[in-house]
């Protein structure tokens, strides 16, 4: 992809130039409560988040239901003891809630979209005219959903997670063969919560170098630092799990931040935003109100007129409303024009 900026979506820019694209990911803190996910759906938007993001499957979509030591879920201690189909029973949001509450993102002018996880959850998001999808990392290998998803033209958001450079290629080369405009990539650490060691933040600048093409963060660590930074280095997307409260009831509460610290991560992530600018070596506005106190050339002892100017008589000191420092070398020896008093700025007028 050569474009710098994703094509507009509901009066977004994604990219270069734009601000950075905050996503808060509800993923399976919905518990499964349509009250609870409104709400969620509510405070995600007012914490300042450009777009809200769901997951759709179901159980059967995701796996089979199948006791076998396959299908045991052997880590993470917040999943850990289950089998994957008693997981998604219990995570996964009912489909029928999308369309109300796409209407509530639409209230606050505030996106909201999906991943899908199979062929049937795309001609779903599709029947809800979605403006563009995302790719769970763990999805990146499945090429038949990635062409299907391809084939709907819609700007796609990949999360990188536990790809290979080799299944990322594939990955984009897939989606932009069957009709994909525009591929953003995001670094992914598909740990749960990730560690700031494991991070290693500087792929995002890889990635960018490497595909061209728009890139940010997906962060699963338990704080905002990391998301801050990843901006610092060239994320222009930022997604985050939302969750109203971190407790045990919640799937993924365990790396999701609360409404009020999502509101603070904006709040942080638009201050850097502001601090990275653009590369400049004039002086800013209030900088340049200190410029008088730079060094310039003073004259620091009483001058008589014909005197000759010496490092005794001259120096460079502050304030800097006399010439500059560079000149030094040019006016020592020359002579006085005019009677000169100690702590005058030294001017070109004075010299002879």
């Amino acid at each position: 992809m050569t474009k710098k900026t994703i094509q507009e979506i509901k009066n977004k820019k994604i990219g270069e130039n734009n601000p950075v694209f905050i996503i808060a990911e509800i993923s399976a803190n919905h518990n499964q409560n349509f009250k609870k996910t409104i709400q969620l759906v509510k405070a995600a938007c007012e914490s300042g988040a450009d777009a809200v993001k769901l997951q759709t499957y179901t159980p059967d979509t995701m796996t089979i239901n199948s006791n076998k030591k396959w299908f045991q879920i052997k880590v993470n201690k917040a999943w850990k003891g289950q089998t994957l189909y008693d997981l998604y029973k219990k995570a996964y949001m009912p489909w029928e809630w999308y369309s109300q509450l796409a209407k509530i993102a639409k209230k606050y002018n505030v996106i909201l979209f999906s991943t899908p996880f199979d062929l049937t959850a795309v001609d779903f998001l599709e029947k809800q005219k979605v403006s563009l999808y995302k790719i769970a990392s763990f999805e990146i290998v499945d090429l038949e959903l990635l062409k299907k998803i391809g084939s709907t033209k819609k700007p796609v958001i990949m999360s990188r997670g536990m790809a290979s450079l080799d299944e990322l290629r594939l990955a984009y080369k897939t989606l932009k063969k069957n009709g994909c405009p525009d591929i953003a990539i995001l670094h992914c650490v598909s740990s749960y919560p990730a560690i700031p060691e494991e991070m290693n933040l500087s792929t995002i600048p890889d990635l960018k170098k490497r595909f061209n093409t728009i890139v940010g963060l997906s962060d699963h660590t338990l704080t905002t630092e990391t998301a801050v930074a990843g901006v610092a280095l060239g994320a222009k997307i930022i997604e985050k799990h939302i969750t109203l409260k971190r407790n045990k009831k919640d799937f993924d509460a365990a790396f999701s931040l609360e409404p009020k610290e999502f509101k603070e991560l904006v709040k942080q992530i638009r201050n850097v935003e502001k601090a990275i600018g653009i590369p400049k070596y004039e002086a800013g506005k209030k900088e340049s109100e200190n410029l008088i106190f730079r060094r310039s050339l003073f004259v620091v002892e009483d001058i008589k007129p014909g005197e000759i100017l010496t490092k005794n008589n001259v120096k460079s000191i502050r304030p800097g409303y006399g010439l500059s420092p560079k000149f030094l070398n040019q006016i020592l020896g020359k002579k006085a024009k005019i009677k000169v008093d100690k702590g005058t700025p030294l001017t070109w007028d004075i010299c002879r």
